[in-house]
């Protein structure tokens, strides 16, 4: 306390800059909101900001103004009752836009989806600026559905949930590539042959991809295959997805077919129940 108060002046001006960079900040995002469909990373981090500007503000008037404890009192109810009227706002905002937030496990990447409860309208944000994202992709409706995100890989968020209809949904957000990133690759061509890891076994062929799970063997055709960027693969059956197929990061596409695969693969189950991917290793070629 003795050093802040020896170097009060110091720190009020900080917190001075502070609070006129959140000013900006906030006036910028709503310039860009209404200009080019630019919104925060979730939909709370307005009024959290807000929160902080006013907080920071406080304290810079607190150090570089001779207040009298009367005046202190009356800025610090004041402060309090705009912290609690934003709090409400925030949760009010919640209840009608839905924020589904994950960072992934590397803190590099964050997943934003976003559901209007009214209207059950699901659409997934992809980063544009920090903690700014745009509006990418529209999914099926969630009607205030309860979503699970599991992190396949740093570059990889498996979103399931249930839609409008009750059927089991899931979408795929990747934010990676394991070639150059330049050629666009199918990974059902990039995985063909055996793979094998704990009680399973996946074979890409011609046909489709096969999965076989305790001795239970299911063929999945390439028409109920779905790709989600140059990462992973949904395997559906009756329109619902059952498995999702992804690359590790140690996986290297080749651009030349006769070069060995090199790197494993994973295999997650489709459930909201809780469950991990499993690590499948290369066994060779399908005959």
């Amino acid at each position: 306390m003795k050093f802040i108060k020896d170097n009060r002046k110091i720190f009020g001006w900080i917190f001075f800059v502070i609070s006129i960079g959140l000013v900006c900040l906030q006036l910028g995002y709503l310039f860009i909101h209404d200009s080019y469909q630019v919104e925060y990373v979730d939909n709370r981090l307005f009024y959290l900001i807000t929160i902080l500007c006013v907080i920071s503000l406080f304290l810079a008037i607190l150090l570089l103004v001779n207040l009298g404890k009367k005046y202190k009192l009356i800025g610090a109810g004041l402060l309090v009752m705009f912290i609690v009227v934003n709090i409400l706002l925030l949760v009010d905002s919640n209840k009608e836009i839905k924020n589904i937030t994950s960072l992934s496990p590397n803190l590099k990447q964050v997943l934003s989806i976003k559901e209007n409860v009214a209207s059950g309208e699901v659409v997934y944000y992809r980063s544009y600026y920090g903690i700014f994202v745009r509006p990418k992709s529209v999914l099926q409706g969630g009607t205030d559905a309860e979503y699970k995100v599991e992190w396949l890989a740093n570059d990889i968020a498996a979103v399931t949930y249930q839609s409008a209809d009750n059927s089991l949904q899931q979408f795929i957000a990747t934010y990676g590539d394991r070639g150059s990133g330049i050629n666009y690759y199918y990974v059902g061509s990039e995985i063909h042959g055996k793979w094998q890891g704990e009680a399973v076994e996946v074979i890409s062929g011609p046909d489709g991809i096969t999965v076989t799970e305790h001795h239970n063997t299911e063929l999945f055709p390439w028409e109920n295959i779905e790709q989600f960027g140059t990462l992973a693969v949904v395997l559906k059956k009756n329109n619902e997805p059952i498995w999702t197929i992804s690359l590790d990061e140690n996986f290297d596409v080749h651009s030349d077919a006769t070069e060995p695969t090199v790197g494993n693969i994973s295999l997650y189950k489709t459930t909201m129940e809780e469950n991990e991917p499993i690590k499948l290793a290369y066994k060779g070629e399908y005959q």
